[in-house]
């Protein structure tokens, strides 16, 4: 017999394991963190816009393996990032007629609305 899940429990250690979704979302955000600090390495960034880029890096890549761990910090970074992610895709589109960020802005928004739902917030500790 299969045996349900008690929504009231508190979340195992395998939690994110059954949510594949959760682990894709943590790896895109480390992939993010990787490219930032890909760019700064590669001297794209100089100045005050290279200590920004380490920043969001760093909250990124905090980001990933917060949400790895299933901890409602990690939850609420990501899901900030994914937010204000597509929120510069959308300004950039808007603002710059650039049509390279919609695949990333769509992706930020799936992630995003993807976070929010019930049964991730259920199995957070």
């Amino acid at each position: 017999m299969i045996e349900t899940p008690d929504p009231t429990e508190k979340a195992s250690g395998d939690a994110a394991a059954r949510l594949p979704g959760v682990v894709g979302i943590a790896f895109w955000m480390l992939i993010e963190a990787l490219i930032g600090t890909f760019g700064v390495l590669t001297h794209h960034f100089m100045g005050r816009t290279r200590d920004a880029v380490l920043a969001i890096t760093t909250l990124l890549a905090l980001a990933g393996l917060g949400l790895l761990q299933m901890k409602r910090w990690g939850w609420a970074l990501a899901l900030a990032a994914a937010f204000l992610s597509s929120s510069y895709g959308v300004y950039m589109m808007l603002r710059f007629h650039t049509g390279s960020y919609m695949v990333m802005t769509l992706v930020n928004f799936v992630f995003f609305f993807y976070l929010v739902r019930p049964e991730i917030l259920r199995r957070l500790r």
